[in-house]
């Protein structure tokens, strides 16, 4: 089984020069964990909601909130992405990206084209929810 008949092809892109502010309010009002950064079309990192929530203030969205913490948001993408993540091809297999989530630390592989355009996302969630469906 190919990996594109998984993975998630609705996927949302930020940029490298986007601020938190932005990535933040898509998380808050969506209910996936990990954003595709692009530039020029083409696939430069992923930054997770793990991410954001390290990099700033706990402080964000209680009465306590400073001007300094709310300049936490102000930082941008590419300050906080993972660079050059590990990806894969539609036209890979599942058991390869079972191999990728077993042998590193990641939660979500980008999948890309042949010229490195983000296609799809797919999460160990995904392939567990398929392995469900399937009643393996």
């Amino acid at each position: 089984m190919n990996i594109q008949e998984v993975m998630t092809r609705n996927i949302v892109t930020v940029e490298l020069d986007d601020q938190l502010l932005l990535v933040k309010e898509i998380f808050d009002n969506s209910r996936f964990h990990h954003l595709i950064v692009i530039e020029e079309g083409k696939l430069f990192g992923v930054v997770s909601d793990r991410d954001l929530l390290k990099s700033i203030s706990p402080n964000i969205d209680t009465m306590y909130a400073s001007f300094k913490d709310m300049a936490t948001l102000n930082k941008r993408v590419h300050q906080i992405m993972t660079r050059k993540p590990i990806t894969l091809t539609p036209e890979a297999s599942l058991n390869d990206a079972i191999k990728i989530f077993n042998q590193h630390r990641i939660s979500c592989i980008p999948i890309v084209d042949e010229e490195f355009v983000p296609v799809g996302i797919v999460t160990w969630r995904d392939i567990m929810r398929h392995l469900e469906d399937k009643n393996l």
